[in-house]
C-alpha cells in the first residue's frame, strides 16, 4: 500500500471541482475533470486498466471478480464536485492529530470555531485525527472523502487475493451538487445489477430513503408604467415577488423543519419590474407531501395576486428526484448486505433518512438500485467542514467487506 486514504484526501481536497449552476456545460465546470484526470492516472497506477475520464466529465473503472462465483456486479459512486455554496478555491486542508475534544478554532479565520455543542459527533472523535479547512473555503469531505475510499478499497481488493469478491465497478461523477450528477451517467457501461454511493456523515450509517424532490418557478407578470404617472396604475413585479415570498411559513421553511418534516424553500428571485420570477425548491418524503407543498404555494400566490387585478402568475413544476426507498424496498439485500458488512467492520450500523438527495435517488429509479454508506464528513457546504482519518478507515473496511459479503452470499 503506498497511499493512505488520508494521504489521498489530502491530494484530492486541493484540487479545486466546484460545480455551477449558472452553467449550461457537461460539465459545468472544466476544473471537475482536472480531479478525474488525476483520478484516472491513480487507477491506472494501481492496475484498473479500463479507466477513463469520458467527455462529460465521468470517470469509469472496475475493479476484476476474483471468483467463479456468478455474483451480481455492484458499483460503488462518488461524486468530484464541491458544492457552490461555499468558496472551495485553494483549500488548505489542516489536520489535528490525537483530537483532544476542544472546539476547534480555524486557522485561517479565527472568528470560524467548530464548536462540539454544535457537533456532538466529535464527542467521539477524541484521539482520533480530525481534518478541517482553515476556515477560508469548504473542505470538500463532501464527497472528496468518499472518493478518496473507494479508490484506497479499489486497491485493497485488486491486490489482496484472500479477499474473494465479484466484479466491481467504480463511478465518479461531476455536478451531483447542482443536481445533474447522473444526467450523461451511462449505465450500460457501468453494467452493475446494485449500487452503493459513498456520500453519507457519521460513521455506521446506511440510508435508504432520500426526500422527493421538485423545483417550482413562479413566473409572474406585473404591470410597468413610468413611475411618475403610475399612481394606481404600476403593479410592480418584483414587489409582488417579494409578497409571496414574506407570506412562505416558517414552519414549512427548511430553517423551521427537521426530522421527516418537508419544506419549500426560495432560492432565487429575478426580474424587473414587468416580469420577475421566483425559483422555489419543494421537498418531501412522500409524493402527497410534495403536491401538498405545491398547492400551498399556489394558494399564496392566488391570495397576493388579488390585489393586483391586471397582474398574472404562472407556477410550472419540475421533477427532480424521487424517495428512493420506493425502490429500496423491492430489493432489501442492498441494505441489508450493507448493515452486515458496517457490522464486521467494526461498527454498530444504524439507519437513517437523508434530508436531501444523492446520485443513488436517481440512479435507483434509472434501473440502478443505490443506498448510500457513510463517508464521514460534517457540517457540509461549509467553512466549519470536518472528517476524521479513522472514519474514513473506517468506510474503506465496509467497503471490502461489503465486496466479500456478495460473495458469500452469491
Amino acid at each position: 500500500m503506498t497511499d493512505t486514504v488520508l494521504d489521498r484526501f489530502l491530494r484530492y481536497v486541493v484540487i479545486d471541482s466546484q460545480s455551477d449552476a449558472a452553467s449550461p456545460t457537461q460539465p459545468s465546470t472544466d476544473k471537475q475533470k482536472d480531479l478525474g484526470r488525476v483520478l484516472v492516472s491513480e487507477l491506472l497506477a494501481i492496475g484498473l486498466a479500463d479507466a477513463h475520464l469520458d467527455q462529460n466529465g465521468y470517470v469509469y473503472a472496475t475493479v476484476p471478480a476474483n471468483t467463479d462465483k456468478d455474483v451480481p456486479v455492484i458499483c460503488f459512486c462518488s461524486h468530484m464536485d464541491t458544492a457552490p455554496d461555499f468558496s472551495g478555491t485553494n483549500v488548505k486542508p489542516q489536520v489535528l492529530r490525537n483530537y483532544a475534544g476542544d472546539d476547534i478554532t480555524l486557522v485561517g479565520d479565527a472568528s470560524r470555531v467548530i464548536r462540539v455543542a454544535e457537533h456532538p459527533e466529535l464527542a467521539n472523535q477524541v484521539g482520533n485525527d480530525v481534518i478541517t479547512s482553515d476556515g477560508t473555503t469548504l473542505l470538500g469531505a463532501d464527497d472528496k472523502a468518499g472518493l478518496a475510499e473507494i479508490m484506497t478499497a479499489a486497491e485493497i481488493l485488486l491486490h489482496d487475493k484472500s479477499i474473494r469478491h465479484g466484479t466491481i465497478k467504480l463511478l465518479f461523477t461531476p455536478d451531483e451538487e447542482i443536481g445533474r450528477g447522473v444526467d450523461k451517467a451511462d449505465l450500460n457501461k457501468i453494467g452493475a445489477r446494485f449500487a452503493y454511493t459513498m456520500d453519507g456523515e457519521t460513521a455506521g450509517s446506511v440510508e435508504d430513503e432520500t426526500f422527493s424532490a421538485d423545483g417550482l418557478e413562479i413566473a409572474i407578470t406585473g404591470v410597468a408604467i413610468h413611475p411618475g404617472f403610475a399612481k394606481d396604475r404600476m403593479e410592480n413585479a418584483i414587489k409582488i415577488a417579494g409578497e409571496i415570498t414574506a407570506r412562505l411559513p416558517r414552519d414549512v421553511s427548511p430553517e423551521g423543519t427537521e426530522g421527516r418534516d418537508g419544506f419549500v424553500h426560495p432560492v432565487g428571485i429575478t426580474g424587473s419590474m414587468e416580469k420577475a420570477k421566483i425559483t422555489m425548491i419543494v421537498r418531501d418524503f412522500t409524493e402527497v407531501g410534495l403536491a401538498t407543498k405545491a398547492a400551498m404555494v399556489d394558494e399564496i400566490a392566488k391570495t397576493v395576486i388579488a390585489a393586483y387585478p391586471h397582474s398574472t402568475y404562472r407556477i410550472t413544476i419540475k421533477e427532480q428526484y424521487r424517495n428512493m426507498k420506493l425502490v429500496l424496498d423491492q430489493n432489501p439485500e442492498i441494505v441489508d448486505y450493507a448493515v452486515e458488512a458496517i457490522r464486521r467492520a467494526g461498527m454498530e450500523p444504524t439507519r437513517g433518512s437523508i434530508r436531501g438527495g444523492t446520485d443513488g435517488s436517481r440512479l435507483s429509479f434509472m434501473g440502478l438500485p443505490c443506498a448510500n454508506i457513510f463517508a464521514g464528513g460534517h457540517a457540509f457546504h461549509s467553512p466549519l467542514e470536518w472528517v476524521s482519518r479513522q472514519d474514513m478507515e473506517k468506510a474503506v473496511a465496509t467497503i471490502v467487506e461489503l465486496a466479500r459479503v456478495w460473495e458469500e452470499r452469491a
